[in-house]
């Protein structure tokens, strides 16, 4: 299966709604918003034309398929961190589309001079984690309870975080 890798736009919105909805919920917990509501990806739309989100998609036959957001907020203490948001749908996982997605993500935020980032997911998300600490992410915190899904039930989330200059001075002290 191919696909291309372009920014989210506004053209894109229903396709997006479109997407989060075809994913199961259990799959958006981590995010603070529900993408599966218009006026969410419309605040979503307006946060990248503010520049407060750079975001990503990758498509096949004109279908989105998978998505990455870089979120940061260059006003706060914490304007050299962003946040990475990744979204594959379930019959594309372990195929290489986040690795490609993460590469993109990696690629704006050095560009928007971020030296750290992190990462949210639940705890049982473990393709996800293999896929984070793949590329050099490390488990930094654990949120007991954070999240709850429409069943009532209550998940764990898990923080891993990248610090580029840590990952840059491992891959100079080992070549």
């Amino acid at each position: 299966m191919s696909h291309v890798i372009r920014r989210f736009r506004a053209s894109d919105a229903e396709a997006m709604v479109g997407f989060a909805r075809s994913l199961p919920e259990h799959d958006l917990l981590f995010l603070s918003r529900d993408v599966r509501e218009p006026r969410v990806v419309a605040a979503w739309l307006k946060a990248i034309e503010d520049g407060e989100i750079d975001s990503l998609i990758a498509e096949d036959g004109g279908q989105i398929v998978a998505t990455a957001a870089l979120v940061r907020d260059p006003l706060s203490w914490s304007a050299h961190v962003g946040e990475v948001r990744l979204l594959v749908a379930p019959g594309r996982r372990g195929a290489g589309l986040g690795s490609d997605l993460l590469q993109g993500i990696f690629m704006i935020a050095k560009d928007r001079g971020l030296t750290k980032l992190v990462a949210r997911m639940t705890i049982d998300q473990t393709g996800s984690i293999a896929l984070f600490e793949g590329v050099g992410f490390r488990a930094e915190a654990m949120l007991k309870d954070q999240v709850r899904g429409a069943d009532g039930r209550s998940h764990d989330v898990a923080i891993l975080s990248y610090d580029a200059a840590r990952v840059a001075a491992l891959h100079a002290a080992t070549g």
